[in-house]
């Protein structure tokens, strides 16, 4: 738990992106052959989900962070940290992105055998990047934004990261 609003929120949502993945992990592991059938409801609200989760992680979540976490502490001379995980935004972002197209298309048209398979291989490269990425931000990034931050400077982008919601 962080006192910070800010680390306790990017910390909350780690953890959703992580049971997200592993949801994912689990479908692409249990559909090796044949793409599920997305005329279950289910999972073609996973889909859906999917799609809104891993969009909001990549956009939302990962601009936040370089746009004002990371100037933040580079106002206050530490700038590798963000400059190395906005080196893997940069390379998970594209990623995300068509991962998120293919499960909006999935779940409303159904997969072939070559989106399947690109689902899959993007799922399971996302969700090792992803897993490394949160680590890293758990171990270094909130811990630092806990001990460096003012209470001024985290109301304030507390509120400009809840009011983009």
């Amino acid at each position: 738990m962080f006192s910070n609003r800010i680390s306790q929120t990017l910390h909350d949502e780690h953890r959703e992106t992580v049971m997200l993945m592993e949801r994912v992990e689990h479908l692409v592991t249990s559909h090796r052959r044949a793409p599920p059938d997305v005329k279950n409801p289910a999972t073609a609200r996973f889909l859906r989900d999917l799609a809104d989760g891993v969009e909001a992680e990549v956009r939302r979540h990962f601009d936040f962070e370089e746009q004002h976490l990371f100037i933040f502490l580079r106002s206050i001379g530490d700038e590798a940290i963000g400059a190395h995980l906005t080196d893997e935004h940069n390379a998970m972002r594209p990623l995300g992105e068509a991962l998120a197209a293919l499960a909006r298309s999935g779940a409303a048209e159904g997969f072939d055998a070559a989106q399947w398979d690109q689902f899959r291989r993007l799922s399971l490269e996302l969700f090792e990047r992803s897993l490394a990425h949160i680590q890293k931000e758990e171990m270094a990034l909130l811990p630092l934004i806990e001990d460096t931050m003012d209470k001024e400077t985290e109301a304030q982008l507390f509120q400009d990261y809840v009011g983009n919601q």
